[in-house]
Parts: C-alpha cells; sequence; structure tokens
C-alpha cells in the first residue's frame, strides 16, 4: 500500500516539495506572489494554510499550451506571442486548482482560495524562479510542472507555509 502524498510550499524558501509520507520525492524552485503571502480575495498574495488539489486541468495539453479562464486557447506560448501581449500573467501547460481546507481562513467569504482562482501553474520558461513574481498563484517550470501533475491526484493535500518551521508533512 503506498502512503499519501502531500505537497509543501514555502514561501520563504520558494520551493515546492512533494512528500510522501516523511519521505521527499521531489524539490522544485516556484515563484508564489510578489505581494506576499494573504487570502484576501483582490489582495494579489499567495493564500496560506491547507489546501487540496481540487482539478487537474490540461492532462493532454502540449508543452507551452495557453490557458485563459482554465481551457486552452489552441495557441502555443512562443517569444512572438508574448510580444503581442505584453504584460500578460500566462498560464501555461497544466493547471492544478487548489481549494482552502480553512473555513475563515482559505475557504469561503473573501478569502477562498478556490473563488480567487489560486492555482499551481507553469508560466513562461523565461521567468525567473525562486522570487516572488506571480499574481497570487505558484509558478511552476513547464517541465517540473508536467512532472508534478503527473505524480498528484485531485485531494492531494497542500499546505503554504511562510517560512521554513521545521515542520513538513508527514
Amino acid at each position: 500500500m503506498t502512503m499519501e502524498r502531500k505537497i509543501q510550499v514555502n514561501l520563504a524558501s520558494q520551493i515546492l516539495e512533494l512528500w510522501e509520507g516523511d519521505r521527499l520525492l521531489s524539490r522544485y524552485s516556484v515563484s508564489t506572489a510578489v505581494n506576499g503571502a494573504g487570502e484576501l480575495n483582490g489582495s494579489g498574495c499567495t493564500p496560506r494554510g491547507r489546501h487540496k488539489i481540487r482539478i487537474k486541468i490540461g492532462e493532454a495539453a502540449p508543452m507551452n499550451a495557453v490557458f485563459v479562464g482554465r481551457r486552452p486557447t489552441g495557441e502555443i506560448y512562443s517569444e512572438a506571442l508574448a510580444e503581442q501581449n505584453p504584460g500578460k500573467d500566462w498560464i501555461l501547460t497544466r493547471i492544478l486548482w487548489l481549494t482552502g481546507c480553512d473555513p475563515g481562513r482559505n475557504r469561503f467569504g473573501s478569502q477562498d482560495t478556490l473563488k480567487r482562482f489560486i492555482y499551481i501553474h507553469g508560466c513562461p520558461d523565461n521567468e525567473p524562479m525562486g522570487i516572488p513574481r506571480s499574481h497570487g498563484c505558484i509558478r511552476m517550470r513547464n517541465r517540473d510542472l508536467v512532472e508534478l501533475f503527473d505524480l498528484v491526484e485531485p485531494g492531494t493535500e497542500v499546505e503554504i507555509i511562510e517560512s521554513d518551521n521545521g515542520v513538513y508533512c508527514t
């Protein structure tokens, strides 16, 4: 019997880790919100606390597929497309849509992670990882996201912490 997998995102270190019980399976550099941690709708912050993957989107999509409103547009990201859309916050390749688990903190009302459309998603490969640059979501390299996407299922726990307190998903 396999143990349950869990994800931990550390906002201070900009690292996402995939755990199976107390065993680290994978570690990825990510980019979370430039506005820091926070749960309020419209804040542009990355929500903290306990979450789950609600929906996996884009399983058959090609690498660098462009998503708008959680649907593939049929476009593939390129520098030429980026030049036509300056300043666009690109959502590419796959989407892991998160839902909060903590009523009053990241679930329900003006702090609802799902209603805020907070995802783990791909972004252009020229976007830096390891520093906060997103509008609230958790950005990943496309190849890393495809790998993670194949290792998790809807319902996988996602814990988003502000700093390394020595407590990992176990």
